[in-house]
């Protein structure tokens, strides 16, 4: 961690237990459950895709071709299902324990603090008080590469002025966080899921495995 001057968060499932979110859009996603189907393919097209100069219009051009309906139309239904929907069901959603704490020591400590998230961040409100410690907050879909394109960790370190291995990236998710930050020449951190903290399962891809936040911080700045 010697090499380490910026610590990169993603959210969806980092910063918060994305079950109490599910909870909340469970009736809302089975009403929608086709249009969710196919957003989800389209994005998993989007992940293997280059750099694009628009990347919400064309997502919007994949799903239509998917449902048959107007480019248009298609850019509608994912604003009322997605994009609009989602920020007024996360306002109550709470945050891992002892994040804040987490980054105010971060910061005390010297590091510069990002936010990378492939979904727009700015629709988690104000991050649970997290932004004043931020020093970027980006996100993924105006980068115009989903994560785990190198593309996207590459502007982050050209954002924040730094190479790439001098990024510790902390994620939950194996191929996209851990494997692509990895890939991309960034040092990651990995939040263990349930049952991996249950038999302490350390995944071999990550610099750094950890179960809770104030664990994480220990393991950073020891």
């Amino acid at each position: 961690m010697l090499d380490v001057k910026v610590i990169a968060f993603d959210i969806d499932g980092t910063l918060y237990p994305q079950s109490r979110f599910y909870r909340k859009i469970f009736f809302h996603f089975w009403k929608n459950v086709v249009l969710f189907y196919h957003f989800g393919r389209v994005r998993g097209v989007l992940r293997r895709s280059a750099q694009l100069p628009d990347l919400r219009r064309y997502q919007a051009i994949l799903l239509s071709e998917r449902m048959k309906c107007s480019t248009s139309e298609a850019e509608k239904k994912l604003n009322e299902v997605v994009y609009d929907y989602f920020p007024k069901h996360f306002t109550n959603v709470k945050p891992f324990k002892y994040i804040e704490e987490c980054f105010k020591e971060l910061k005390n400590a010297g590091y510069r603090i990002a936010i990378l998230s492939d979904f727009p961040p700015e629709q988690k409100g104000n991050l649970w008080g997290l932004l004043p410690y931020c020093d970027g907050v980006y996100s993924a879909e105006k980068i115009g590469a989903l994560k785990p394109s190198k593309y996207t960790y590459g502007i982050l370190a050209k954002e924040l002025g730094v190479q790439e291995k001098d990024i510790l990236y902390v994620g939950n998710n194996i191929k996209y966080d851990i494997i692509g930050a990895k890939k991309a020449g960034l040092k990651a951190a990995y939040l263990m899921p349930f049952w991996r903290k249950i038999f302490n399962i350390r995944l071999k891809d990550a610099d750094i495995s950890f179960k809770n936040y104030r664990q994480f911080t220990k393991l950073v700045l020891k």
